[in-house]
């Protein structure tokens, strides 16, 4: 497989994979916690670095999402002591966790190259540059396998427990009243979101992911009907807007992920124009 081919796979597959999870994440209003999730998992990559000594360990992946799990769990707690509003929790949360993790960084890994940025910066260029080789052939980058790992893993969780999932993210009082657990349910998902993110920052970084997983799903709200619908119209805008922003940055020589992120808000907006339009048209009707 070319570096190019191999490349732009795993953009789709990256896209893909964090677009699933984006259609609840929109659903139940927590898009701004996926932001939060990204600036609090330096700590669980220091603490995964701690146990392994190595930059590319899995337990880096699963450290940092436990970290970003944080968030949501040490957030919700907050919430409901009723003594703070709006989303002022998440302010208090994952800044502490993110300080914490530069704490420990300076501290004990000084003389690493483990830093904030290793964290909140991902290149897709760059999760490509090692191949994965068998028997002597080329079959793509070795992170490819890695983020369809992940994707394979949200089809099959989002899948299990769609009901549930369904239940829970448009009427929790009443999952929770017909004998749901809303709670575990909650923090299942929470942890796939986070470790979805957490997978995707190195192909992405962070200002991407939020990106990657919340205007694929916010663009196909304006249209679909069903939740059914909706996640496969995220799942079509996530892969039409990383094609063509990944060859528009390429043909122009310009930055992989922000090109991807511009398409993805050029796509929203005239979904969001040509709603309006159909709307207004409707009305004088």
């Amino acid at each position: 497989m070319s570096f190019l081919l191999g490349t732009c796979a795993l953009a789709v597959t990256t896209a893909l994979a964090t677009a699933l999870p984006g259609v609840f994440v929109v659903l139940r209003k927590s898009s701004m916690m996926v932001d939060g999730m990204s600036h609090a998992v330096l700590p669980g990559v220091v603490i995964g670095y701690a146990l392994t000594h190595s930059l590319t360990s899995p337990l880096l992946i699963v450290g940092a999402a436990g970290a970003g799990l944080l968030v949501v769990l040490g957030s919700e707690a907050l919430s409901r002591t009723r003594l703070l509003a709006g989303d002022a929790s998440q302010g208090l949360v994952f800044p502490a966790l993110f300080s914490a993790g530069v704490l420990l960084i300076s501290v004990d890994f000084g003389n690493v190259h483990l830093d904030e940025h290793a964290v909140l910066v991902g290149d897709v260029n760059l999760a490509a540059w090692t191949p994965l080789t068998i028997n002597g052939v080329d079959v793509g980058p070795q992170y490819l396998y890695v983020m369809l790992a992940i994707l394979a893993l949200n089809i099959g969780v989002i899948a299990a427990l769609f009901p549930r999932l369904t239940i829970t993210t448009y009427d929790p009082s009443f999952a929770q009243s017909i004998g749901v657990r809303t709670g575990v349910i909650n923090v299942a998902f929470m942890f796939l979101t986070s470790l979805t993110v957490t997978a995707a920052f190195h192909a992405a970084g962070a200002v991407l992911v939020l990106a990657l997983v919340v205007v694929p799903a916010a663009t196909a709200r304006l249209w679909c009907r069903s939740l059914r619908e909706m996640i496969i119209g995220s799942a079509l805008v996530a892969t039409l807007g990383t094609l063509v922003g990944f060859w528009l940055a390429y043909v122009l020589g310009a930055a992989t992920s922000a090109g991807m992120a511009v398409v993805y808000g050029l796509i929203f907006f005239c979904a969001l124009a040509v709603r309006r339009a159909v709307r207004s048209s409707n009305r004088k009707r």
